[in-house]
């Protein structure tokens, strides 16, 4: 849409609120009575054609005792809905009574057909009408949304010769206006908006890339087109009207369904409102109120084509308390089998549930067609790299890629959204790859392709020109190595977490003061036996420091069991807590001697000499010195040569936990595009020295002339 007609329509509701609900509504609540009313103007518009023809036909089946009457009125109406009141919006505009205008007003609402009910329910707009009417401002409303100047309706505006006064308003393009007026109240009132709608360009670059890969392999038939955060429902119809353009232009025969889901009240009754406005009662069906991921509302349905921008940055704690809990999801989208583990956790930390919305169309792939599933969804930078391996964000990662499901992703520009300047990233996925991308995965750095807008759009101040969108969908359709677009092996982004222990190393100090201390730590526990073993071990080794904890225990073992004193584990662990520091200068803390084992000191068993004899032991490890490792799955020799090379000459003692082995996945833009800027030359930090020197001269010798 003309950003200049978009911006005067905006300004003129802005406007409507301004003038008609001030000192009536507060600023922040605006909202309520201006978006209900500029959906049902938009219901209004359409309808006042065929008024009289619809109310004919309401009468002639009411006469022939007509029960199920909401086919023949709709087809009556030219619309997917209608209004059996006798009103319309002019009609009311000039009651002079108040009351009167109340209950027309309400006759009027009430007339709309059942699937427009739904809409103005979720607005709460009734709840409104009698602060409008306590104000003496519903008349002044309705006449202000029925001014000449601008026009709500999906249809243009002609004088009678047949010429455009005012032109269409399409879905999106009220969308955009919609998104507009949300953020403009929601800045009245100092709310951040929730969601990010996105703008029209990167939509038409999303569903470019999931449909034109495969515009070759569009057969005549039907599609499913789905939406899991559907918002206003602009991304669908955009959808719908590419795909039916691409099958078109290929002289194929498609149906179309649009399926979507909004949690948000008035967002979901805008899209449902628009697809009736388009003709499209059954799609509008198809649009279900509610959370995505604690309410799914396609649990069985699958899909060939999905797209969205769900909401990043966004908590679904309430959502993951009605799936159990953390620890009891057992919901099949998000608990699955992967990598031999028949439980494979996919939940991101509450704080932020982007990633679940993308698992969720993953869940509803189909697997059993030629085409299989394509799916684009937005991603803000954290999807990339939060969470460590075994981690919800980063198994969802492994689950992803070692499935060869994702087949790019494309770096956008900051300020491409109207309520947000971050960066954002478009995943695209597919689970039938071509020949030429399988087990690879491609990035695309679009960051600096754009074209500034001459006005801003909220923080939106650039968008993507017709030419970059082809250069970007070019890329994935046909994937090449430039400066822009790198392709990598699906391994590149993985990596091996390895614990690395050390040993723990104990001096014992069996001095007077510890001692002392040790006694008042076995008083409070009533442990007097404890304290006299300390004693006679002391008088035994003598007050130390002693650098071998093993030979310490020995000893206490053995006047433990002279002086029938049980050495349980909590008494050996207040033994190590009050007599004990840790000390690099220490002998090892055995943890346990192997009669059958191969010296591996790599994994922790090592050969050490155990009452005069060598054996192979484990040690005990230093919880404070655990560190861990990031090994690339790709390293050449894997884990032990990375661990030879990275960590043993630099701490010789080391060994890998391999029970705490896991495996994580994350993207970096940043380390594969990253270009460094080349350090100046001596020649140029001179040459500005020199400069700087010649005007600090000048100054000087102007401020001396003054100064005499």
């Amino acid at each position: 849409m003309n950003h200049v007609i978009h911006n005067s329509i905006v300004n003129f509701i802005w406007g409507i609120a301004d003038d008609v609900l001030r000192d009536v509504y507060q600023r922040g609540k605006y909202r309520d009575a201006i978006l209900p009313m500029t959906v049902i103007r938009r219901l209004d518009a359409l309808l006042e054609p065929t008024k009289e023809k619809m109310l004919g036909m309401k009468k002639h089946l009411d006469g022939a005792g007509i029960a199920n009457q909401h086919a023949a009125l709709c087809q009556a109406s030219g619309e997917a809905f209608y209004n059996i009141s006798p009103f319309t919006l002019r009609d009311l505009k000039n009651r002079a009574k108040q009351q009167q205008l109340k209950a027309d007003f309400e006759a009027y609402l009430d007339g709309f057909s059942p699937n427009v009910q739904e809409i103005l329910e979720k607005f709460k707009f009734r709840n409104q009408i009698p602060t409008l009417i306590e104000a003496d401002i519903l008349g002044h409303l309705i006449e202000k949304f029925l001014d000449s100047r601008i026009n709500l309706s999906p249809k243009s505006v002609k004088d009678v010769d047949g010429n455009e006064l005012l032109p269409a308003l399409d879905n999106h393009s009220m969308g955009t206006i919609f998104e507009e007026l949300i953020r403009r109240f929601n800045e009245e009132n100092n709310e951040e908006a929730g969601e990010h709608f996105t703008p029209r360009d990167v939509v038409k670059l999303m569903a470019d890339l999931i449909f034109l890969p495969v515009a070759d392999d569009i057969e005549s038939g039907t599609y499913l087109v789905y939406d899991g955060a559907c918002g206003t429902g602009g991304m669908l119809t955009v959808a719908e009207e590419r795909l039916a353009e691409l099958a078109t232009s290929h002289g194929k025969d498609v149906s179309i369904h649009l399926f979507g889901q909004e949690v948000q009240p008035e967002t979901y009754a805008i899209s449902k409102a628009d697809l009736l406005l388009k003709g499209e009662g059954a799609e509008a069906e198809n649009m279900k109120y509610g959370s995505t991921l604690s309410s799914d509302a396609f649990p069985s349905q699958e899909f060939d084509f999905m797209l969205s921008n769900p909401p990043y940055g966004k908590s679904w704690k309430t959502d993951l308390e009605r799936l159990g809990g953390k620890g009891d999801i057992k919901e099949p989208r998000f608990v699955t089998q992967h990598a031999g583990d028949p439980e494979y956790k996919m939940i991101t930390r509450s704080s932020d549930g982007q990633l679940m919305f993308l698992v969720n169309k993953l869940s509803k792939m189909k697997h059993t067609t030629r085409l299989g599933s394509r799916i684009a969804e937005v991603h803000n930078g954290s999807s990339l790299f939060t969470g460590d391996a075994g981690q919800g964000e980063s198994n969802i990662r492994r689950w992803i890629i070692e499935n060869d499901w994702l087949e790019a992703i494309i770096a956008l520009p900051e300020n491409m959204f109207y309520n947000t300047g971050i960066a954002t990233y478009i995943w695209v996925l597919t689970n039938r790859k071509s020949e030429e991308r399988r087990g690879k995965v491609q990035l695309i750095d679009a960051t600096e392709w754009s074209v500034s807008l001459r006005r801003n759009l909220g923080k939106k101040n650039c968008a993507f020109s017709e030419e970059q969108i082809r250069s970007i969908c070019d890329l994935v359709v046909n994937p090449v190595e430039t400066e822009n677009s790198k392709i990598f092996p699906n391994k590149a982004f993985g990596y091996w977490k390895v614990t690395v222990d050390r040993p723990l190393r104990l001096a014992v100090d069996l001095s007077l003061i510890r001692l002392e201390r040790f006694e008042r730590a076995c008083a409070k526990t009533k442990d007097e036996p404890l304290a006299n073993l300390a004693r006679r071990v002391a008088e035994t080794l003598g007050s130390g420091p002693h650098l071998d904890f093993n030979v310490f225990m020995n000893t206490c073992d053995t006047d433990a069991d002279e002086h029938g004193v049980k050495l349980t584990a909590k008494r050996k662990k207040l033994l190590q807590s009050e007599l004990c520091d840790t000390s690099e200068d220490a002998v090892p803390v055995l943890k346990k001697v192997h009669k059958k084992a191969t010296l591996d000191p790599i994994h922790g068993l090592f050969e050490a000499e155990v009452g005069g004899k060598p054996c192979v032991v484990e040690y005990e490890s230093d919880t404070a010195m655990r560190d861990s490792e990031q090994v690339p799955l790709l390293e050449d020799g894997g884990i032990e040569v990375f661990f030879r090379r990275e960590v043993l000459p630099y701490a010789p003692d080391a060994w890998i936990d391999e029970s705490k082995t896991q495996i994580g996945y994350e993207i970096s833009f940043t380390r594969h595009f990253y270009l460094p800027t080349p350090m100046r030359t001596l020649d140029e930090i001179k040459a500005d020295i020199y400069a700087l020197e010649q005007e600090t001269e000048g100054l000087l010798e102007q401020i001396v002339g003054e100064a005499e």
